[in-house]
Order: C-alpha cells, then structure tokens, then sequence
C-alpha cells in the first residue's frame, strides 16, 4: 500500500510552547498520542496515528512567538506543488535545511502563514495496514 496521498492532505501542525515536554505529557495523556521524537533542545514530536504535532520549545530570541508557527502538507510531488504554488503568484517553496527530516520544503501563503510540503510524510507511529490513501 503506498503511503503518498493522491491528493495533497494536511498532516501536521507545529506549536512553540515554554514547556514541550509538559505539553507532550498533556497531550499524549488526554488524546493518547504517542511521542515519537525529542529534540536536545526539549522538543517534541506526538502523533495519533494520521497527524504530526510538533512542539518547539520558545526560545527568547524576541522573534518566535508562542503559539502557532506552522502547519505541513503531505503531497505526492514537492516539485509540481511548488510549481502550483509559483503559479498562482507564491514565492517558489525554500528547501529546509535542517537536522529533522520531517518535511523537506518551507512555503508561505498569501497572508505570510508558514507551512511545510512533504512528499515523504511527517514520521511517527502509523496504524497498522493503513495509509493516506485511506482517508
């Protein structure tokens, strides 16, 4: 069974909070959302299965603030949805330079909202015998 979407389908959020780990508690305690990944920095990463929430840990740079920071696609070709995206009067996605290999490029629409596209997903536990496609 393939695990790309054939159409392109939200996957995950990310969140940067004072205390990653007392909100990965909450979260995986209330909602029983497994944490699959911790960064050195205190992040970390649950997921339910379908969905990735990423939990930053706020650093006192004065420029990141609390709360929302990004939400990420799960596509079938970064490539022709950066295309797409150009097309429609975007600038061209950036590729994503870092240590998680979560997502491979970072967008931003028209009103300056951050999201990420993935052709290869946003990691954690899946359920057994299920993909994208399924939903």
């Amino acid at each position: 069974m393939s695990t790309t979407p054939k159409k392109p389908k939200l996957r995950h959020l990310a969140l940067v909070a004072r205390d990653p780990e007392k909100l990965a508690e909450f979260y995986s305690g209330i909602f029983d959302m497994e944490i699959f990944h911790r960064d050195p920095d205190g992040s970390c990463f649950l997921s339910d299965g379908y969905f990735s929430l990423a939990l930053i840990k706020h650093r006192l740079d004065g420029e990141t603030p609390l709360g929302m920071n990004h939400f990420g696609f799960h596509v079938a070709d970064t490539a022709e949805t950066s295309a797409a995206l150009v097309t429609a009067g975007a600038e061209e996605p950036a590729e994503r330079f870092t240590n998680r290999p979560f997502a491979e490029y970072r967008a931003m629409d028209p009103e300056g909202n951050w999201f990420d596209l993935s052709a290869h997903g946003f990691g954690g536990p899946r359920p057994s015998g299920e993909s994208d496609d399924d939903q």
